[in-house]
């Protein structure tokens, strides 16, 4: 039994969706508004949301991302009678099931929510396909959709492309669609199309007949040829030279070619895994790739998400790379203490999860005979950065604080001098508090990141009855 949550102002709509559910041998529940909504996901995370667009207190397309992040992962079907599409193709570029346009008769509801439901027990079935996950960890419901892709991936030969910002793991991805796949004993052939020098790319791809050019002087297998039977990995498919697009194309289509200096046509049966940190959709539109081939490469498409989308993820990742770097130097596998990982978090991670790599392997040399991983290992740069972010923090505070300053027990409203001194004393002590989580409770590094001398330090922690010893008493 699955559970649909209808999200609508209109009671009678309202009761008309609940009884389809029910007739229909599922289970319904109503929200009357975006709040609402948001409630019941914490509170019993539905299968299917039945979502309208106009709601008391916002937007239904401006949740559809948030339902999707639930713990059951739902499938967001949008109703509206204010359909146009715009509406439409934000819903769709959102992750929505379907867009249906009121008014409807019932039946129009119906096929699409069971259309749905049957979709996710057919997922559930292919979760429960157990997979090499090749070193990617993590439990965030984004992380896991991704997965949940790899095992689609792994079961077909069908083309995939994946997306997402540098450092995000595309070839970690893509290792592991080759890793469970029917090609797992054969070669997984990595192409890194930035690092094709334009007068060797097609030797290097095509391969070459002996005596094809100067110092050819022995018949070469390509790349394309080394991944027969195998898995050839594109990596930064953008960058491939458009003189090479319509040839490759051409590859891809009859996995054939003729190498350098060849007379004769050679075979390769690969299966192409290709990724990007491009946008390849604006490429084609500024006629910098080709739309025929991005129509090629592009069957599944995975998107991985960015580490600062699964910030809390980043504990175990970071547990699960220090064991892995510890083992190759050869040392004790160390552990992390809280504020280390909490300094971790506060970072927003433009390089993603190979920055993070780097860093703790900068962290681990800095620890090398010690034991556990404190903020002190991080590199200075970050410590930095990590400290200055805070003020964001303060200012964010100041800013929430006109609501939560509380007012004078007469009532009164306090007047400017006094609003000012309350406000500004609540953001110093949690600036305080957290400066001194950063270093550790280490007073010569929060000074030195604060920019205060000793003494000072001091007096502020004593004008707030802050201990270094006892964090967040």
């Amino acid at each position: 039994m699955a559970r649909v949550l209808i999200v609508d102002d209109e009671d009678l709509i309202c009761k008309l969706l609940a009884g389809m559910v029910t007739h229909l041998g599922h289970e319904a529940y109503v929200a009357h508004s975006i709040g609402e909504c948001l409630d019941c996901l914490k509170v019993n995370p539905p299968d299917v949301v039945l979502l309208d667009v106009k709601l008391p207190d916002g937007s239904g397309l401006d949740i559809i991302e948030t339902i999707k992040t639930a713990p059951t992962l739902p499938d967001v079907i949008i109703m509206t009678a204010y359909g146009d599409p715009k509406g439409a193709e934000i819903a769709i570029r959102s992750g929505a099931w379907d867009y249906i346009a009121k008014p409807f008769a019932v039946k129009d509801i119906a096929v699409p929510v069971l259309r749905a439901i049957q979709y996710r027990d057919q997922l559930r079935e292919i979760q429960e396909i157990n997979i090499d996950r090749e070193g990617i960890v993590g439990t965030n419901p984004k992380l896991q959709a991704c997965l949940d892709m790899v095992r689609q991936a792994a079961g077909s030969d069908v083309n995939v492309l994946i997306t997402g910002e540098t450092g995000t793991g595309k070839e970690l991805f893509a290792r592991s669609i080759h890793n469970n796949s029917r090609r797992s004993q054969s070669d997984f052939v990595v192409v890194d199309c930035t690092a094709l020098p334009e007068n060797l790319v097609e030797s290097i791809l095509f391969g070459h007949s002996k005596g094809a050019f100067t110092g050819a002087d022995r018949t070469r297998d390509g790349l394309i040829r080394q991944a027969h039977h195998g898995t050839l990995f594109l990596d930064e498919m953008g960058e491939l030279p458009m003189s090479l697009q319509k040839t490759f194309l051409r590859v891809l289509q009859e996995h054939r070619f003729r190498p350098l200096g060849s007379h004769t046509e050679v075979e390769s049966d690969f299966r192409l895994i290709s990724a990007t940190n491009k946008n390849l959709d604006e490429m084609v539109a500024n006629g910098h790739f080709r739309e025929d081939l991005l129509y090629r490469l592009g069957a599944m498409t995975i998107r991985l998400p960015a580490l600062r989308e699964i910030t809390e993820d980043i504990g175990e990742i970071a547990l699960f790379y220090v064991k892995r770097i510890c083992l190759r130097f050869g040392v004790q596998i160390k552990g992390c203490s809280d504020e280390f990982l909490k300094a971790l978090m506060r970072y927003n991670w433009p390089g993603n999860i190979r920055e993070l790599y780097h860093v703790l392997e900068r962290s681990c040399a800095a620890a090398l005979r010690e034991n556990t991983l404190f903020p002190i290992h991080l590199p200075e740069e970050l410590r930095v950065h990590v400290a200055k972010s805070q003020f964001t923090d303060v200012e964010d505070s100041r800013m929430q604080s006109r609501e939560k300053t509380p007012l004078p027990t007469n009532g009164k409203f306090p007047n400017f001098k006094r609003f000012r001194k309350m406000t500004l004393s609540e953001a110093e002590e949690k600036y305080l508090r957290d400066l001194l989580e950063t270093s550790s409770g280490s007073i010569r590094e929060a000074c030195n990141v604060a920019g205060l001398s000793r003494t000072r330090l001091y007096g502020l922690l004593k004008k707030y009855r802050i201990k270094p010893s006892h964090l967040g008493s």
